[in-house]
């Protein structure tokens, strides 16, 4: 069983918490998954399964889409709803419903276009010598981090209610949102922490696609929820092998080709006269060949 399931996250679970129950659905252990969503967070999780975790590395990189809604009036040690309130002295309610009410938020959202450096949270799992920050940030241990660099390629705002605000954040992969909401707050002179989180696209999955996992389980076939296996990798140029070279190809070994307008070291999706995906290559120039890279068939 090979292929890529979309998945509505709901709130409360954790991504692996998700994993293992598509397992258990699909009767399979072999599931993984390209981008975790924090517990108190849903929307969109590409699932893979079989083969096609062997793909994870051309979709973990894609960008995402974000609904986020920002609440004013504290951070938090987690910058999320789910933290301790950070000491600081606490501006009456009115005060700050009237703050935001009269904050330039087109302009204050607009200098976050673009790209910028972004240092992780130490609530987060991103690894530092070996071990997960926030196993760090358990202990009240705290990490030198190094700023990332990240992109944000859209933002807007959708709604103002009293307190809070929501907004539409297309980034890069590897932008937190908690991070986010907590200089969005800066910026606006109103200490904020993250309420709300919706992933509602990663590269050309949409959440549109996706099922909850009570869909899933009451599918008759819960396979014919997959999306082929190519379609991870639709957008790499694509080589068809001819029929002599395809056991060849399984066993890793080069195919020469007559003409090319491949780049050099360029990734090349590989596949048969059927659209099977059998292997994605790598373009030798020097040797005009392709050399695959990872098989999957």
């Amino acid at each position: 069983m090979n292929g890529i399931l979309i998945i509505d996250k709901p709130d409360g679970v954790t991504s692996h918490d998700v994993v293992s129950r598509v397992r258990r659905i699909l009767k399979t252990k072999r599931v993984g998954h390209t981008g975790t969503l924090d517990p108190f967070a849903t929307g969109l999780m590409v699932i893979l399964v079989g083969q096609a975790t062997r793909l994870a590395q051309f979709l973990d990189k894609d960008e995402k889409e974000y609904e986020a809604v920002i609440r004013f009036g504290f951070e938090t040690d987690t910058g999320d709803r789910t933290g301790d309130p950070k000491p600081a002295p606490f501006a009456p309610e009115s005060e700050i419903i009237e703050r935001v009410r009269g904050a330039e938020w087109k302009a204050i959202l607009v200098s976050f276009l673009g790209e910028s450096e972004q240092t992780p949270p130490m609530y987060s799992a991103k690894k530092i010598d070996g071990k997960k920050l926030y196993e760090h940030a358990r202990r009240g241990e705290t990490v030198e981090r190094k700023p990332l660099r990240i992109n944000i390629s859209d933002i807007e705002l959708l709604k103002t209610s009293k307190n809070e605000i929501r907004i539409r954040v297309v980034c890069s992969a590897g932008t937190y949102i908690r991070t986010l909401a907590e200089d969005i707050g800066r910026a606006a002179g109103i200490d904020a922490h993250l309420s709300e989180l919706r992933r509602t696209r990663a590269g050309k999955f949409r959440i549109s696609q996706a099922l909850r996992l009570e869909q899933l389980s009451e599918l008759e076939d819960p396979r014919s929820a997959l999306f082929p296996m190519e379609v991870a990798v639709s957008r790499l140029p694509q080589f068809v092998i001819p029929g002599d070279r395809i056991d060849k190809t399984r066993s890793g070994l080069s195919t020469r080709i007559d003409q090319t307008t491949f780049a050099n070291g360029e990734q090349i999706r590989m596949q048969d006269e059927s659209g099977n995906l059998i292997a994605i290559g790598v373009y030798d120039a020097s040797k005009n060949s392709i050399r695959p890279k990872v098989v999957l068939i």
